[in-house]
């Protein structure tokens, strides 16, 4: 969600991790806004220039040496809009007709004041200032996209969304226990058989999907190569690779021998070899690579303006994990099918009802009174559930990503938010969007 080692995990907050985080940008903001309440331009605008995109490319690191994804401030909000220059993609097809999404101006969320680091403001001018990072937020009610700004970028790039991917992985999972092609009960080794003498072993897809697994191989340390998490990042090409790294996710996952930290089911602990585990299962039952799959079942059907794309550094592997690449429009339309709008997208529903009502209700709160950093729980959180960071006692439903990066649905209000942002130099004078946009919407569109 935000930054390494302050929040505890590239990928994943610590417990407190929701706290609100101010301070001030050091991003230019120089790009000229769009939304609802400030039109897109009718001339192209361009993103960078050439002696930009020539500086910027010389100051990416040695891969051997350092990985890109380490740089904060102005070169890390570069790079996570420009990633698809500098390191390999695998694509993810859109087809047929763009669902169009209706602009219906909400004012009362330009106008909207919050208080950050002692200062009242409007929520429209707090995006526009020095406090924030946020380089593009939507904002969908009833279908209608009411709120669209890009302070820093255009809305035709494709940002990197890190781990919101996490999401879209569990909803193809969700997908096919619709149709009967999975039961999240039985252990991940039926669906996967190469997991079954691996630390995976007797594992449920459910609490792989809940980050219930118990395996001792924790998101967290970033600074050390030799540890669990690093080192299936390396498998991905994902971070530092050394002469004893694994070759690829499939054969260390398939060989993991790491113990275990917990029981499966007694507690959250996060981490992205959860997440691939499922992206394989979903591999193995459908016959296609993830990105195919996806695209099948997913993003053919929503109507996007643009095909999406996922990292993938080594081999041609999605980072599932975390690497989608998509124009923040097209999240917000994948959002829309978990709420009742969901027919603004396709006249089909994709996401079935069941499944909504799963991730309201069907959480474990325990898992959050029980996790390696201690008790997550708190009274405005009802659970965390496939693969969702949390789900609020006012319906919403959030999945983050490292550096500023959200998605916020609410079935029973109607609304999505997403948002993309990246990392400061000074990590500790960010601004979390995630408690504003919260409280912004909670305040115009709460009981």
């Amino acid at each position: 969600m935000n930054t390494k080692r302050i929040m505890s995990s590239r990928l994943w907050p610590s417990a407190l991790g929701l706290a609100l985080l101010v301070g001030c940008s050091d991003v230019p903001t120089g790009q000229p806004t769009a939304g609802p309440d400030t039109p897109l331009p009718e001339t192209f605008e361009a993103t960078s220039t050439v002696e930009e995109t020539l500086r910027q490319h010389r100051a990416l690191p040695d891969p051997s040496e350092e990985i890109w994804w380490r740089a904060t401030g102005n070169a890390m909000a570069w790079r996570n809009k420009n990633i698809h220059q500098f390191v390999p993609t695998v694509t993810v097809p859109r087809a047929g007709q763009v669902s169009e999404l209706a602009s219906k101006t909400d004012a009362r969320i330009t106008d909207f004041e919050v208080t950050v680091g002692g200062k009242t403001v409007r929520f429209g001018d707090l995006l526009e200032s020095d406090d924030s990072t946020a380089m593009g937020v939507v904002i969908v009610h009833g279908g209608e996209i009411v709120f669209e700004r890009y302070p820093r970028m255009q809305a035709y790039e494709r940002p990197i969304w890190w781990s919101v991917t996490k999401v879209f992985v569990s909803t193809m999972v969700a997908l096919l226990e619709a149709s009967g092609d999975v039961d999240v009960d039985l252990p991940i080794e039926t669906y996967v058989p190469r997991l079954s003498d691996s630390d995976f072993a007797g594992i449920s897809v459910r609490n792989v999907l809940d980050m219930a697994s118990g395996i001792d191989c924790a998101d967290d340390d970033y600074s050390d190569p030799d540890t669990c998490y690093m080192r299936f990042e390396a498998s991905l090409g994902d971070a530092e690779r050394s002469a004893t790294s694994p070759d690829n996710p499939y054969d260390y996952l398939a060989e993991l021998d790491v113990g275990h930290w917990a029981e499966p089911g007694v507690g959250f602990d996060y981490s992205g070899t959860n997440t691939f585990a499922l992206g394989w299962l979903v591999e193995e039952i459908t016959g296609l690579t993830f990105q195919d799959a996806l695209s099948r079942d997913v993003w053919r059907h929503i109507g996007a303006e643009a095909d999406a794309s996922i990292y993938a550094g080594r081999l041609g592997i999605p980072l599932t994990s975390g690497g989608l690449l998509a124009r923040p429009r097209d999240v917000a339309r994948f959002g829309l099918l978990f709420t009742p709008s969901w027919s603004v997208v396709n006249a089909r529903r994709i996401v079935p009802e069941t499944h909504i009502r799963h991730l309201l209700e069907g959480g474990r709160p325990q898992l959050l009174e029980r996790t390696r950093s201690g008790d997550a729980s708190a009274p405005e959180v009802r659970h965390n559930v496939f693969q969702w960071d949390r789900v609020f006692t006012n319906g919403d439903i959030y999945k983050g990503g490292w550096a500023g990066q959200g998605l916020l649905v609410n079935p029973e209000r109607d609304y999505v938010a997403v948002w993309v942002g990246y990392s400061k130099d000074d990590a500790s004078s960010e601004v979390a969007l995630l408690p504003v946009i919260r409280e912004v919407l909670d305040g115009v569109y709460g009981e």
